[in-house]
């Protein structure tokens, strides 16, 4: 009976060990293949293409959302290709209809802190938080068609009491600090919080305006009399300055190829492919 004892215990011991490895093994892989980078350039290809697409957001999980894009993917990718000898310039394809100001700021910033030319081409949409990520770029293009401007911050939303008081529903105020629940959707905003708020909305319109200016180097008060919130099309946008041409790829191409004052049958996009993630 003892050696048959051993033997089974052996048997056990030696399963639960090679789970345990297998697993290890497993989870060291994944992990490998989730924060390895592969190289953006083949080494062929020297301008590197990168979306900023849907929502610009400080991070992912914030809302439900199909496209997202972050700051710190934005930063990631141009530090990448900074680091990458082959590549030369960045092309970016903007199609965002903006998302919060914070966010797009950063992403601005670090587009114009880049040490690479980086050209801008906005697709259907470059509006409010997406165009001032895209005017931040050296040299910026858009379709005729596209949808450009909305400089201007909104922080409207849904006010619920009348329809809470139709169903009987009373909301019980409970605060500590006079706007601590301002702007609640379940009762009515108060004359001293619609100035609040109105306050704080025209600090950050003036600073998009500012960045506008500084970016597009434009008269401040030119920006001014464009900063009412409207979009533009891409036609209008190249008339008052928001663009520097309009056009698409060939013309984005013609961009780059002067900038790196080089053929145009030298230019070779590192086309982008999303990571594929372990999970």
């Amino acid at each position: 009976m003892k050696p048959s004892l051993s033997r089974e215990l052996f048997l056990i011991v030696f399963k639960a060990i090679t789970v345990v490895s297998a697993v290890v093994l497993l989870i060291g892989t994944l992990s490998f293949l989730y924060f390895y980078e592969e190289a953006i350039s083949d080494g062929i290809c020297n301008v590197a293409v990168y979306p900023i697409e849907g929502v610009i957001l400080p991070y992912h999980g914030l809302i439900d959302a199909p496209l997202i894009t972050t700051p710190d993917a934005v930063k990631e990718f141009l530090t990448q290709a900074e680091a990458e000898s082959t590549i030369q310039a960045v092309l970016m394809e903007i199609n965002s209809p903006g998302g919060t100001p914070v966010a797009a700021e950063r992403i601005a910033a670090t587009m114009r802190a880049s040490s690479l030319p980086i050209i801008g081409l906005i697709g259907d949409q470059g509006a409010s938080g997406g165009y001032l990520a895209a005017a931040a770029s050296d040299y910026l293009i858009a379709s005729v068609m596209s949808d450009i401007g909305s400089i201007g911050v909104n922080m409207s939303y849904l006010e619920e009491s009348e329809q809470l008081e139709e169903e009987g529903i009373e909301y019980v105020q409970l605060t500590a600090g006079a706007f601590k629940d301002a702007g609640t959707p379940y009762r009515d905003l108060t004359h001293e919080e619609r100035a609040l708020f109105e306050r704080d909305l025209t600090i950050v319109h003036d600073h998009f305006i500012d960045l506008v200016a500084t970016y597009r180097n434009l008269d401040r008060e030119a920006v001014v009399a464009l900063a009412d919130g409207s979009t533009m099309t891409g036609s209008r946008a190249v008339e008052v300055g928001l663009i520097d041409a309009v056009g698409g790829r060939t013309e984005a191409t013609a961009a780059l190829a002067a900038v790196l004052d080089m053929p145009v049958a030298d230019i070779v996009y590192c086309e982008y492919e999303p990571p594929i993630l372990p999970f």
